[in-house]
């Protein structure tokens, strides 16, 4: 609590995050985790009148597949807020995404133990 005649300082990342999206909710994580990869679709123009973080997120996804996490972290944005942002720019037709791979497998271990037997008789 703040004594009288004291101001409070508010954060101004939580109020630029709060002008970014509009005040609009979060998307799902489960829509784009942080592994997502997104990059421009081909052919498209940049939507008119693009604010400074869309604009960064058109130059950041010209240059090839980045993930989510990678876009938020160039453009300084919690990934919250760059998620938004890619959604919209998804909705739109302007990016192009590519979803995680699936975790991997576990192999036998009868099968690293006979491969790990193989190379120690190859190379000892």
């Amino acid at each position: 609590m703040t004594a009288p005649g004291e101001e409070q300082q508010v954060s101004s990342g939580f109020v630029r995050s709060y002008v970014i999206t509009g005040g609009r909710g979060l998307p799902d994580a489960e829509d784009l985790s942080l592994v997502t990869l997104v990059t421009l679709a081909p052919d498209r123009q940049p939507p008119p009148n693009p604010s400074p973080e869309v604009k960064a997120i058109w130059e950041l996804c010209s240059g090839g597949y980045l993930s989510v996490a990678e876009v938020a972290g160039h453009l300084g944005l919690p990934v919250g807020v760059a998620r938004l942002l890619l959604q919209d720019l998804h909705q739109q037709g302007h990016l192009l995404r590519r979803k995680a791979p699936p975790p991997a497998q576990l192999v036998d271990r009868k099968i690293l133990e006979e491969v790990l037997h193989g190379l120690q008789v190859r190379f000892g």
